[in-house]
């Protein structure tokens, strides 16, 4: 399954199918997508018996990820027997009604007709930060890190509720408020503390902390009669803020037990919050994209490094064709790999395989203005990334009974 082209929605729908959900309630469903990191806005991993393509980014396990939360939330409320196809109309009265992104009319063209279609594009601009595309293309691709609060506000929805906006707003602002409680009563300022506050800010909708710095203004945003999967929800981010980044990864106990109290968490429930907190920090911490300080430039090769070897990867059954007809460009890219080209030659190299990228959609942003500064990438890559599979989300169809 491919999550960066059109049709994933309809081939996860299929895979669904074959490698049902196991998850039976709502603290389980949690505390599984808690494993994956998808609760601290930090994916690590996706949903086992869902097959992912090669080199898959923050972006595409984030998108898989926010599916899968809020289809599993849709079955543990309206039961095992619901259809994937009436989740997707749902889902899209849902984000219809929290009034998210508009279709301009290019929009529409680009998505179709089709509810699927249409929810791959939403799904697409609800994981991304409100920044704009030049600043995230050096700064690790973050996703959004607050997108569990779409799986919240979908559950509401669920029970009938209908003024989804102002409830986003509260949770975000409940999210920031807490984030700088707990940092403030760390009472140190480290870089840390800056980026995930920085990260936090640029996932909110509604500004930080909507505007309002107050500490303790979250205490005047919960409802007595919450759903206590938001509040394990609020905890786990103030566990996230409230860890130290040193070898240690120290956490401040004192602050959150107070805090996990207020949130009505049994005390069991407090200290798996921690520990869990702990120990993935410290296991995943070169992972964390908001964390990494890389020079600009570096960041910039590293990433179309691995943009060029994802395109090769993915669009190998089609690329192997083009260039198999092609004996001259096969021998240039060999030449290439064992002495320099002549200018001549670089040309003719050029020439051909901007040829053959306007053949192949996927790789059409080679031949844009300014594409071609990443062929030498590209013919460096081709020799050892060719692979044989094309065509990630045809969904199969089932043999029909003679």
């Amino acid at each position: 399954m491919n999550p960066s082209a059109q049709g994933w929605i309809e081939k996860f729908g299929s895979l669904l199918r074959k490698a049902p959900s196991n998850l039976n309630s709502e603290l389980e469903f949690y505390q599984h997508f808690r494993s994956m990191g998808f609760i601290y806005g930090i994916n690590i991993s996706t949903l086992k018996g869902i097959p992912v393509p090669a080199l898959i980014s923050e972006e595409e396990k984030a998108k898989i990820n926010l599916l899968s939360a809020l289809y599993h939330v849709y079955l543990l409320n309206k039961g095992r027997e619901a259809g994937f196809n009436d989740f997707l109309e749902d889902l899209s009265v849902f984000y219809q009604l929290l009034h998210i992104e508009e279709f301009s009319f290019f929009d529409r063209l680009l998505a179709g007709r089709k509810t699927s279609h249409q929810l791959e594009y939403l799904l697409h601009q609800r994981i991304s930060l409100n920044d704009n595309i030049i600043s995230r293309a050096f700064n690790q691709m973050l996703t959004n890190s607050m997108l569990f609060t779409d799986v919240l506000n979908f559950q509401r929805y669920l029970h009938g509720e209908r003024n989804l906006k102002r409830n986003e707003q509260r949770l975000e602002q409940i999210i920031m408020n807490l984030s700088y409680h707990v940092i403030d009563a760390k009472n140190t300022n480290s870089v840390y503390n800056q980026r995930l506050l920085q990260l936090l800010e640029t996932s909110s909708r509604y500004g930080a902390a909507g505007g309002n710095k107050d500490y303790y203004s979250y205490k005047d945003l919960l409802e007595v009669n919450t759903n206590i999967l938001e509040n394990h929800y609020f905890f786990d981010l103030a566990c996230l803020a409230a860890l130290e980044d040193h070898p240690a990864s120290a956490i401040r106990k004192d602050v959150l037990r107070e805090l996990g109290d207020e949130l009505q968490l049994s005390p069991e429930g407090i200290e798996t919050s921690m520990d869990h907190a702990v120990t993935f920090f410290r296991k995943h911490r070169d992972q964390l994209g908001f964390l990494k300080d890389t020079n600009p430039f570096r960041l910039l090769y590293d990433n179309s490094q691995v943009m060029v070897k994802k395109l090769i990867l993915r669009n190998g059954r089609r690329l192997k064709k083009e260039l198999s007809e092609s004996k001259e460009l096969l021998a240039l890219i060999s030449k290439s790999a064992t002495q320099d080209l002549n200018k001549e030659e670089r040309e003719r190299l050029r020439t051909q395989l901007l040829d053959i990228f306007k053949t192949i959609p996927s790789l059409a942003i080679f031949a844009l203005p300014g594409g071609a500064v990443l062929l030498p990438l590209f013919v460096k890559m081709i020799p050892s990334l060719l692979p044989s599979a094309f065509d990630d989300n045809r969904v199969e169809k089932s043999p029909k009974n003679s």
